[in-house]
């Protein structure tokens, strides 16, 4: 299994407001991807409560396999959630891990 982990960090000129409806729509939009990917073990979003930590949202998903992962990035349905937050971000970290 592999275990995906992508954060995110707002751009400092993005109002709360704007922050609060993009995480909402990301989070929504990512979290109705395993019904069209078959492949998705598990996906969740959340938005970071801890304000001493540099990034704001978090995606944790799960994958058989590494092709699995790189297969969901490039599917069309994750490609149009990620255009959701893309504008409003100044930084992206990801981990891909097997457990």
């Amino acid at each position: 299994m592999v275990k995906h982990v992508v954060m995110f960090k707002f751009r400092e000129d993005v109002d709360a407001a704007t922050r609060d409806e993009v995480a909402r729509s990301f989070k929504s939009a990512i979290e109705a991807l395993p019904a069209k990917i078959g492949f998705i073990r598990h996906v969740e979003v959340g938005r970071n409560v801890n304000s001493d930590e540099r990034f704001d949202v978090a995606l944790y998903s799960e994958f058989d396999t590494l092709a699995d992962v790189k297969a969901y990035a490039v599917h069309p349905g994750h490609v149009a959630a990620s255009e959701i937050i893309k504008p409003f971000v100044e930084a992206r970290a990801c981990v891909d891990y097997e457990i």
